[in-house]
């Protein structure tokens, strides 16, 4: 049959998916989900030029997406798959249906859901007007060193939606409430055919709610909440990690319509500290020592990090950078304690006294350091 000039040529289907003709078919579905999304009529309200996008790629997956299909386009072409999805082959649409459902999740009705719009019933209900949770709020606090080891206690100051006092979280203004949206009948959705499927998406009159306002609240503007700001002391716990964060229920933004509050994320990160290092449940310092504590043993006294001073033995014969462990002085979590490690930094004197230098040279001599080196030779030293 003749074919007017005037219509379109359809483009070849892995052109339109962007794939390979030996694209596998999970190839082909995640390039057919990512156009889903980005076409999708819900997400591009009015754009004729997505819409059609939208139906183009939704047929080029209806064919390489069927095995039989596939093979009857990569051997004819568009010739031989024309008709396969008459009204006489029900058996190709439930292929086609059965391939949605493993795109979307296991669910066809998923789909909706990805694009926000919900297949089964509203989230809110039409004869109370529904009551959302309020959003979740972020605060990010820098504590120093020994405050995120001990714990301790902090003020903050943040901005938030409380419930209105003068609606009682409403909306509405005295003596007024709410009704039904005409345009959704309280369903807070409005519904349209899309091909073989049927559409739905977020009422645009109502936003969702399924009710509207006839008088709204003046203090509100019908939000049922007002910003405002709020100071709270926060516990950080003991042993909190740097980038960690701490949850503090119900101290988020308040719901609108009386809805309950979000939660408080802070999120804590910790000031290093010029002596003491963390890792996991231990700390660890440097700590200087001389050639003749080293060499000869000692006890030297150290400041913990809660300042508190304690007495450690440096075993004679001690070499530079050897650790030292003094139990249940680390970092407190629960029940548990970790242990604090010193490591030693032998001390080499930039100068010395005559007596000092003489003393040394002696020591070297009763050593046996004068004499030349014996060499050790090179396949020793790899060994």
């Amino acid at each position: 049959m003749f074919q007017s000039p005037l219509k379109m040529a359809k483009r070849d289907y892995y052109e339109v998916l962007g794939v390979q003709k030996n694209a596998s078919k999970d190839e082909i579905k995640k390039a057919y989900r990512k156009l889903a999304v980005q076409s999708h009529p819900d997400k591009n309200p009015g754009n004729k030029a997505a819409e059609e996008k939208f139906k183009e790629a939704t047929e080029a997956y209806e064919v390489l997406g069927d095995d039989e299909k596939k093979a009857a386009y990569d051997q004819y072409g568009f010739a031989g798959v024309d008709g396969m999805n008459s009204a006489q082959d029900f058996s190709h649409f439930s292929q086609t249906f059965r391939g949605f459902e493993d795109i979307f999740g296991g669910d066809f009705s998923s789909i909706f859901d990805m694009f926000g719009m919900g297949g089964g019933a509203p989230r809110h209900s039409s004869s109370s007007g529904g009551m959302r949770q309020g959003a979740n709020l972020r605060y990010d606090i820098e504590l120093p060193f020994k405050d995120a080891i001990y714990g301790t206690k902090v003020e903050i100051q943040y901005a938030h939606n409380e419930t209105c006092t003068s609606c009682k979280g409403s909306g509405a203004s005295s003596g007024t409430g709410r009704k039904n949206c005409p345009t959704c009948q309280g369903s807070g959705q409005v519904r349209r055919s899309q091909g073989f499927f049927t559409m739905a998406s977020t009422c645009p009159n109502c936003r969702g709610e399924g009710v509207i306002i006839e008088h709204p609240c003046k203090d509100c503007g019908g939000s049922g909440v007002l910003k405002k700001w709020q100071k709270l002391v926060i516990t950080i716990p003991a042993g909190v990690e740097n980038g960690k964060r701490v949850i503090f229920r119900k101290y988020g933004d308040a719901g609108p319509n009386g809805g309950p509050a979000g939660d408080l994320y802070v999120f804590i990160k910790i000031k290093p500290h010029e002596y003491f290092e963390r890792y996991g449940n231990d700390l660890y310092c440097a700590v200087p020592v001389s050639i003749t504590q080293a060499a000869l043993g000692a006890e030297i006294r150290i400041a913990t990090l809660d300042g508190k001073a304690i007495k450690v033995k440096v075993p004679a014969g001690s070499q530079n950078n050897k650790l030292l462990r003094v139990r249940e002085e680390g970092v407190p979590t629960g029940n548990y304690r970790g242990d604090f490690y010193i490591k030693l930094i032998i001390k080499v004197p930039e100068k010395l006294s005559k007596r000092s230098k003489e003393l040394l040279e002696e020591i070297s001599r009763i050593e046996g350091e004068e004499e030349s080196p014996k060499l050790i030779p090179l396949a020793d030293l790899q060994d």
